[in-house]
C-alpha cells in the first residue's frame, strides 16, 4: 500500500482505496460482487473529489451490514414488462448492484424505443448519483437522474424539514463513448456533508445555507442540523426538490423524504430509497446532427479562456489526499474478520 503522510493527510493509490473498501465490505458480510461494486463507487467519488459520497460513508456501510439495515447478499430483481420501462427492486440491498442488474436492460431498450424510464426501487443510499449517469452517458445515451434522501429542507418560508437534500443529475454522450459533461447537485443551497463537516470542525457556516429551528438564517451548523437546510435558489430550487420527489419516491414507490431515517445511523429499518432516471437516445431523435450541434456548443464554450462545460476536461489521477484519521479506519474496516 502506497501512502506517503502529509500533514493531516495521507497519500493513498486510488487502487488502494477500491481493494481496502472492497475488503472491508466483505469483511462485514457483502458479497463479493456487491462489495466490487459499491468499492468501485467509492473509488470514483475519491477520484473526482466528492468527498462526501467516497470513503466517508464507509463505515456506516459497514455497521449497517452488521446490523441489517441492509442487505449484502440481496439479488436485485428486474422487470420488463412495458417497452419503455425497466424497473429493478434492490430487495433492501446497496443501490450499486441493484443498478448494474438492470443496466443492460435499460440501455438495450432506450436504443429500441428511443427513451426509456429506469427505476431502481427499495434501495440503500446511492450515494453519488452522477456516478449513475455518467454510465448511461458513456453508453451513448442522454441521462437525467433523481434521487432523495431523510427530509432536511424546509420549504421557502417554513422551519420544518420537508425534502431531502434531492439531487438531480445529469450526463450528456461524446460520440467516443465518453462524456460530453455532466452534473450533479443537490436541489438544496449545499449538501448536508458540509454542514455535518464544520460541526464537526466547530467552523461556521455561511448565511444562506440553513435556518434554525424557529426559520431564521444561522452560520451555527449545529443550529442547523437542528433546524433545515434551505432551498438553492428560494422557490426555483424547492420546485425542482419537489419534482425530483416525486420522480424518485411516487414514481418507484418507496419512501417519500419525511419518511426516511437517518442514512449514516447504524441501526434502524432499511432506506427504502428509489432512484429514477429518464433516458434518451439521441439517435433516434436528431441522429448526426446531434453530434454536430453538440460540437458546436463545446466549440463556443472552448472559445471563452477560463470557460468549460461542467464535468469536462478531467484530469485523470492515480492517487488522492485522504485525512489519516479516516483511512486509519478504513483500515482497521478491512482487517475486521
Amino acid at each position: 500500500m502506497n501512502t506517503e503522510a502529509q500533514s493531516n493527510t495521507a497519500v493513498v493509490l486510488l487502487d488502494d482505496i477500491e481493494t481496502v473498501t472492497r475488503r472491508a465490505l466483505q469483511a462485514h458480510g457483502a458479497a463479493e460482487t456487491v462489495a466490487a461494486q459499491v468499492a468501485h463507487a467509492v473509488r470514483v467519488a475519491e477520484a473526482n473529489g466528492n468527498r462526501i459520497c467516497g470513503l466517508y460513508y464507509l463505515e456506516s456501510y459497514c455497521r449497517q451490514l452488521q446490523s441489517g439495515r441492509v442487505d449484502g447478499r440481496a439479488e436485485p430483481v428486474v422487470t420488463h414488462d412495458k417497452a419503455g420501462a425497466v424497473r429493478v427492486d434492490a430487495r433492501f440491498g446497496f443501490a450499486q448492484s441493484a443498478f448494474a442488474a438492470g443496466f443492460d436492460t435499460a440501455v438495450a431498450a432506450t436504443r429500441a424505443n428511443g427513451t426509456c424510464g429506469y427505476a431502481v426501487e427499495h434501495s440503500h443510499t446511492c450515494t453519488s448519483l452522477g456516478y449513475f449517469t455518467e454510465q448511461f452517458a458513456k453508453a451513448g445515451l442522454i441521462a437525467i437522474g433523481a434521487t432523495n434522501s431523510t427530509a432536511r429542507v424546509a420549504p421557502p418560508g417554513g422551519s420544518r424539514p420537508l425534502l431531502g437534500t434531492n439531487p438531480i443529475a445529469m450526463a450528456v454522450p461524446a460520440p467516443s463513448s465518453e462524456v460530453a459533461f455532466q452534473f450533479d447537485f443537490s436541489t438544496s443551497a449545499v449538501a448536508l456533508g458540509k454542514i455535518t463537516m464544520a460541526a464537526a470542525a466547530g467552523t461556521a457556516i455561511p448565511t444562506g445555507w440553513a435556518v434554525d429551528e424557529n426559520g431564521n438564517d444561522t452560520t451555527d451548523p449545529e443550529a442547523a442540523l437542528r433546524g433545515s437546510l434551505v432551498s438553492a435558489g428560494g422557490y426555483k430550487g424547492y420546485g425542482m426538490g419537489l419534482m425530483v420527489e416525486v420522480l424518485a419516491a411516487a414514481l418507484t414507490g418507496t419512501l417519500a423524504s419525511v419518511d426516511v431515517p437517518p442514512l449514516k445511523a447504524p441501526e434502524g429499518p432499511p432506506h427504502d430509497l428509489g432512484q429514477f432516471y429518464l433516458l434518451i437516445d439521441p439517435r433516434s431523435f436528431s441522429g448526426d446532427a446531434f453530434w454536430e450541434s453538440l460540437s458546436r456548443l463545446a466549440d463556443r464554450v472552448d472559445e471563452q479562456p477560463g470557460a468549460r462545460l461542467p464535468g469536462a476536461a478531467k484530469s485523470p489521477a492515480d492517487s488522492v489526499e485522504v485525512d489519516s484519521g479516516l483511512w486509519s479506519t478504513v483500515v482497521e474496516l478491512s482487517e475486521t474478520l
